[in-house]
């Protein structure tokens, strides 16, 4: 699936990353994130929360499973939105936009992208365990995380 458009509404961040709040290796990943984008150029929330709601109301193919990771980039005025391996593939390049490996999986066709996140993210919760809440952002990064 290409990414969808629609004209930004008053975005809270141009690059936002949805995650599953309650799943340690997305936890894990958004805090490897947070340490290789200084600039803060990401913001992120849970698949749980406000925000992501808000975004299904305007965006309604975003599935409700918390399963799917989605990437918002409203950096050039207009909300694109990217599920599974393509949140994952664009979120890498935006913070490596140097490495030569993201932009190469893009060109995978997507069925075959997809089912290797939907393995991966089939297995996450028993090779990485499950919080029993989602994250409290430290002091320092409250102001990237959205409710």
């Amino acid at each position: 699936m290409a990414a969808t458009a629609q004209p930004a509404v008053r975005p809270v961040s141009e690059r936002l990353v949805f995650f599953d709040g309650v799943c340690n290796f997305c936890d894990g990943a958004v805090r490897w994130l947070v340490e290789r984008d200084p600039e803060g150029r990401l913001c992120f929330a849970a698949l749980q929360g406000e925000t992501a709601e808000a975004l299904r109301r305007r965006h309604p193919q975003i599935p409700r499973d918390i399963d799917t990771m989605v990437y918002v980039d409203a950096s050039e005025g207009v909300e694109k939105v990217y599920l599974r391996s393509q949140a994952v593939l664009r979120v890498w390049i935006e913070i490596a936009p140097e490495r030569a490996l993201p932009r190469w999986l893009l060109r995978l066709p997507l069925p075959v992208a997809d089912l290797l996140y939907w393995l991966f993210a089939s297995l996450r919760y028993r090779l990485f365990g499950k919080l029993a809440e989602c994250r409290v952002p430290t002091p320092q990064e409250r102001a990237r995380f959205l409710p």
